[in-house]
């Protein structure tokens, strides 16, 4: 359990000093009558952007990538056959 626990009042008269500790790093627990109920902890860094063409020459796509799939594939997955013909 975190060092830091405050009851439900003082969370609610310091919250925003909570927020910049628990924004710092700090885990922050709140209680109410003594047993815990929250935990105030920071924010993930956000990731960085996506960049577009990471992917640019390291993989093709097929020219027929779009054409209709031969028929005894395409009723395999259309559960129309079991595979057996």
């Amino acid at each position: 359990m975190p060092e830091y626990v405050f009851n439900l009042y003082k969370a609610k008269t310091s919250l925003s000093h909570l927020v910049d500790r628990a924004a710092a790093g700090e885990e922050i627990v709140i209680a109410k009558a003594g047993v815990p109920l929250a935990k105030l902890t920071p924010l993930s860094k956000p990731k960085r952007p996506r960049k577009p063409g990471g992917w640019k020459g390291k993989m093709r796509i097929a020219k027929d990538f779009d054409e209709p799939l031969p028929e005894p594939i395409q009723k395999i997955l259309e559960g129309r056959s079991h595979g057996r013909e």
